[in-house]
């Protein structure tokens, strides 16, 4: 009996019902099993417990569950049989589609951008292939879709790695590895181990070269590397105005052209890093460099992440409001010059001297916002006590407040300024995500500049 076939009649729980979770009960009842949706928080639309039922026999556990969560730790002790999403999909996969190759992406920055340069690159190249995971579809959709997909593009998070153990990739990158979820992990040590889990897993393994923790924390064996420098034999990088491949080409003495910088958009560092890992992905399955470069000039980003808004008496608006953390706000900081910087939110338990020290010489003023704005401003009279910092608060609903913001920035602007949202905070305290944010920011823009 397969893994599908043992699932007919079983008593599962799915924990979580959100995009995750419903996708995960979905396939259940599809392969015949009798499941029910568990969460804290019932909602009325559908179909959900809130206490545990008797007899389960195995659980689907959505991301961002602590492996702690009392209502965890209760079904482990019980005997029941825990899988996370990414795992359950696993499993389907080796049944419905076995020659099906998983490519992996993850890190702390621009693993969403990334993905979807590789889907980009898919298409170009006219492979029956998808992006999903943390971004589009699950993972679970995606491996029981009607007509099997050839290849998968999976964006993980640290809380799907965290729980995430069966999968073999054909391969996987990392981007970057800097704080952010600490107040999830517990610490900062626990979250990148979380990250690394991933490489145990691979076939091949793709580095940034850029990014310190990484080097610190990997040793070079069969490593892809990729950086902006000059590549050496077994690395993808930057010569001139190239992006260059010596890992994938026929001969580690040959550096061939995978696409011009001007391919990438925006033309940023970061941004390119980006397309350097996506590059190595697409190599790592034989996608051809001409399929590759066609993938990254089609490609652009998706909205609120360095977006510019509007550009009016020589300032530029530019909506990074996806920036949930300080190693994504330091890169949008560092794109730019004369920046008043909109920052705060949440800040899941991330120190912001670093990101403070690092871009201090790009800052003309700082508005802060939200629940942890108080954090951004320790580290400012710290490292950079002569800009000024100007706080404005919510006094009625969320876009209220954004036009209060957008109406501060207009004060302080001159020409030759950047007016730059990039909070280095998530959201959730004050809006009711990234997007919403954004949204917000580009409407009071619109509305007075």
């Amino acid at each position: 009996m397969n893994f599908i076939e043992s699932l007919n009649g079983k008593n599962c729980l799915v924990i979580g019902a959100g995009v995750t979770g419903r996708a995960s009960h979905e396939a259940l009842i599809k392969f015949g099993a009798q499941s029910k949706l568990f969460d804290e928080r019932v909602d009325n639309t559908i179909d959900v417990v809130n206490k545990i039922p008797e007899h389960i026999e195995l659980a689907i556990v959505s991301p961002g569950w602590r492996t702690d969560h009392p209502i965890i730790k209760k079904l482990k002790e019980s005997g029941v049989e825990l899988l996370s999403e990414i795992d359950f999909a696993w499993l389907v996969k080796q049944i419905l589609a076995p020659n099906q190759r998983w490519v992996a992406l993850t890190g702390t920055n621009g693993k969403t951008t990334t993905i979807n340069m590789v889907e980009s690159i898919f298409n170009a190249a006219k492979i029956n292939g998808i992006a999903c995971g943390n971004v589009g579809e699950t993972v679970i959709a995606a491996v029981c879709a009607k007509d099997p997909f050839d290849y998968l593009a999976i964006e993980l998070s640290s809380f799907q790695l965290q729980w995430s153990n069966l999968p073999e990739y054909t391969a996987a990158a990392v981007l970057n590895i800097a704080e952010d979820h600490i107040d999830w992990h517990g610490s900062f040590e626990a979250y990148a181990q979380a990250k690394l889990k991933l490489l145990k897993q691979s076939q091949k393994t793709i580095l940034n070269r850029s990014d310190p923790e990484l080097v610190r924390r990997t040793s070079s064996g069969s490593i892809v590397w990729f950086s902006l420098d000059t590549p050496n034999a077994g690395e993808l990088g930057v010569v001139e105005n190239l992006l260059i491949d010596r890992a994938f080409s026929p001969s580690i003495s040959e550096a061939i052209e995978i696409s011009e910088l001007v391919d990438i958009t925006p033309t940023v560092p970061h941004n390119i890093l980006n397309a350097l890992a996506a590059s190595a992905l697409a190599l790592s399955i034989g996608i051809e460099y001409e399929d590759i470069k066609l993938g990254l000039k089609n490609f652009s980003p998706d909205h609120h992440r360095m977006e510019l808004v509007a550009s009016k008496n020589e300032i530029n608006w530019v909506d990074d409001s996806k920036a949930t953390n300080p190693h994504a706000a330091a890169a949008s900081l560092l794109s730019n010059f004369k920046v008043i910087w909109i920052a705060g939110g949440l800040a899941k338990g991330a120190s912001m001297n670093e990101l403070v020290k690092k871009c201090a010489a790009r800052l003309k003023a700082v508005i802060l916002i939200g629940q942890d704005r108080e954090l951004i401003a320790q580290a400012i009279a710290l490292h950079a006590p002569s800009i000024e910092i100007v706080r404005v608060d919510q006094t009625s609903d969320a876009k209220s407040l954004m036009n209060d913001v957008v109406r501060t920035a207009i004060g302080i602007a001159q020409p030759g300024d950047t007016v730059l949202l990039a909070p280095a905070c998530a959201s959730m305290d004050q809006f009711d995500s990234y997007v919403q944010r954004g949204q917000f920011f580009a409407q009071a823009v619109k509305a007075q500049v």
